[in-house]
């Protein structure tokens, strides 16, 4: 359907979870979520920073007052289940309203809507309405998610919450900072620490199988695993780029592109693209992936 497609709730949890030292959710034109449920289920919780959609007398949605359609980098709605684009349904009527009246990227509804996505991420539903720019500067991320409930990547920060290991249900962890880390006081968690600095003379590869070994275990189990390092967007990415190499014997511009659609500010430094790329020959018998054709 021209101007509007449906996204996964992996895709709108990392949508939520953008940005370095502040959340993107800060930036006015980044994204516009709308809930296209009746009042009474909008109020009773929703997805943080969503909007309600308005209706006129006629109970037929309205633009949002302030939508600024033609600003926005991401236009989101959902309503209670939708989970296709066949039958007419409040998401959609709603979303192609938005479409027809200016958004200047297609809009992108939730698959499965607020029912799904609150039953894998409880700890983003909210009842608060209206949020401050200085609360939307302050909220504090979660790991980007990989590959839904079983791979994550994130910063130092997120290695280290609690509540954030509880919540994501995290009980494997590979530390990327030269650090040691300084929670996992859970029973049954699991640690591996790649003691690596990130700089172009670091060896990583050498990592790799070690760290393939640990998540091979951990997926067995279906136990979730975060690998962390300092920012979030470098030794850890590479990591999890060599993994996606390894299970699912992808190629590094498969994987990259994968981790680059999660986490838009992933940075691996040269070094480490060239490190990957010899894993890619290494998996794959050859190399198959020009590192020039990467946008790094």
């Amino acid at each position: 359907m021209e101007g509007i497609k449906l996204i996964e709730s992996t895709e709108l949890y990392n949508m939520l979870q953008q940005g370095l030292n502040h959340s993107y959710l800060s930036d006015i034109n980044y994204l516009l979520l709308i809930d296209a449920r009746n009042k009474n289920e909008y109020n009773e919780s929703h997805i943080m920073t969503a909007k309600k959609a308005p209706k006129n007398e006629d109970n037929k949605f309205m633009i949002p007052y302030d939508a600024e359609l033609e600003c926005k980098i991401h236009v989101v709605v959902y309503d209670s289940n939708t989970s296709a684009l066949t039958v007419s349904t409040p998401a959609l009527d709603c979303a192609n309203l938005l479409w027809k009246t200016g958004s200047r990227n297609p809009v992108m509804i939730l698959k499965g809507g607020y029912e799904e996505f609150s039953a894998l991420y409880p700890f983003l539903r909210t009842q608060k309405i209206i949020f401050t720019p200085r609360e939307l500067d302050a909220i504090e991320s979660y790991p980007i998610e990989v590959l839904q409930g079983l791979l994550y990547v994130g910063n130092w920060r997120h290695g280290n919450t609690p509540h954030i290991q509880k919540h994501l249900k995290i009980k494997g962890h590979i530390n990327c900072c030269v650090e040691a880390e300084t929670f996992f006081s859970e029973p049954g968690t699991h640690l591996l620490h790649i003691q690596v600095d990130d700089n172009m003379e670091a060896d990583l590869f050498s990592h790799f199988k070690s760290a393939c070994e640990f998540i091979d275990t951990h997926f067995e189990e279906e136990f979730a695993v975060l690998v962390f390092g300092l920012l979030g967007i470098g030794r850890c990415v590479t990591v999890i780029i060599a993994i996606l190499i390894h299970h699912f014997k992808w190629t590094l511009q498969e994987a990259y592109s994968h981790m680059k659609k999660c986490n838009e500010a992933i940075k691996p430094n040269q070094s480490f693209m060239e490190q990957l790329s010899q894993w890619e020959e290494e998996i794959h018998g050859s190399k198959i992936t020009d590192l020039e054709s990467i946008n790094y």
